[in-house]
């Protein structure tokens, strides 16, 4: 990794530039191993303090991912590289991203937004057969407002999906390693879980986009999905010094469902994804950092094109002999971090 940052103006004005060649992660840890990705990261970004407003953030950036095309069994002995979809061929993903984000307050909003779009090439797409051209975008915005020991947050996330897997543009938007703190962030069910679907995810683990990837540690970028729309309403609620609760209601649809019909041989899938609903709460019993508690429960009640896709088929093996009906699905945590 090679990194260098400077700054300006009393550091009103910082940038940075980092390089990565990434190593190749173990599969059930997520650590880093001693072998080489064969992928190389570059990133620079530039920040602006107060920009327009006392207080706001602004920063613009670029990401280039270069992945090369490699071979690759997980340490299960699944086939994670290429995608064990559609043509199972190596190949290259060479994808530039232009970002604009900031975070901040104005007066007493609070506002924190994104925008990337990605521009590149896929030399053989898994699951449209051919070499594509990349051509996508990501915008994510949040407003909240503080009243005493209660903010109100609301937010939109939008992330654009594949309407024609024939054809040679990639249009589905998928990011190089993402974990956002949005819309629930790690109370949410569908950002929480990895939800397979035929020897894909449907969804990472700590992700948003469904991007029909085998893996978000050792798959490459998948852009021939769905893509994503999510509705946020939420309240955190500041119940004493060390107790924080935090309560949100997704509401989730696909951005376009072509993909997915192709992919699962099956037509008329509606776009519905579903609401999840999520509560969670942080401790910090020593008013520090030292020693965080963090629990949460979620559920992801389907919606008709959720239940499209997996009450059919049953990729995950959820139903008992003649039952076909796919009810909430639960799931709860508890995280203690002890840092010294």
């Amino acid at each position: 990794m090679t990194f260098c940052r400077s700054g300006r103006e009393a550091n009103r004005d910082q940038f940075n530039l980092a390089i990565f060649s990434q190593q190749e992660k173990d599969t059930n840890s997520g650590l880093n191993s001693f072998r080489n990705r064969d992928q190389t990261v570059v990133i620079g970004n530039y920040y602006r303090q107060d920009f327009l407003f006392p207080g706001y953030t602004a920063q613009a950036s670029v990401h280039y991912n270069h992945d090369e095309p490699t071979f690759k069994f997980d340490n299960n002995n699944f086939l994670v590289r290429p995608d064990p979809t559609g043509v199972f061929q190596p190949h290259q993903v060479d994808v530039a991203y232009l970002g604009f984000a900031g975070e901040g307050h104005i007066d007493r909003y609070n506002i924190a937004h994104a925008f990337y779009w990605a521009l590149g090439r896929d030399t053989m797409n898994p699951l449209a057969g051919r070499e594509v051209d990349i051509n996508a975008q990501m915008a994510a915005i949040e407003l909240s407002y503080d009243r005493d020991w209660i903010r109100f947050r609301g937010s939109y996330f939008y992330s654009s999906g594949d309407r024609n897997i024939k054809d040679d543009r990639a249009t589905g938007f998928d990011a190089i390693f993402d974990n956002p703190n949005f819309a629930g962030g790690q109370f949410s069910y569908w950002q929480r879980q990895a939800i397979r679907l035929f020897g894909v995810n449907l969804v990472q683990r700590e992700s948003l986009i469904p991007n029909l990837r085998s893996s978000k540690t050792q798959g490459q970028a998948n852009f021939v999905n769905p893509g994503l729309n999510l509705l946020n309403l939420g309240m955190d609620f500041e119940v004493t010094p060390k107790v924080r609760l935090i309560t949100n209601a997704n509401y989730l649809w696909f951005d376009t469902t072509e993909v997915l019909e192709q992919f699962v041989f099956q037509s008329d899938i509606h776009r519905e994804i579903g609401v999840d609903l999520n509560l969670g709460t942080e401790y910090r019993p020593l008013l520090n950092d030292n020693v965080i508690v963090v629990a949460g429960v979620s559920s992801l009640l389907p919606g008709r094109g959720f239940k499209d896709l997996y009450e059919q088929a049953d990729p995950l093996g959820l139903f008992k002999a003649k039952d076909t009906h796919l009810g909430p699905l639960m799931a709860a945590f508890v995280e203690v971090s002890l840092t010294f």
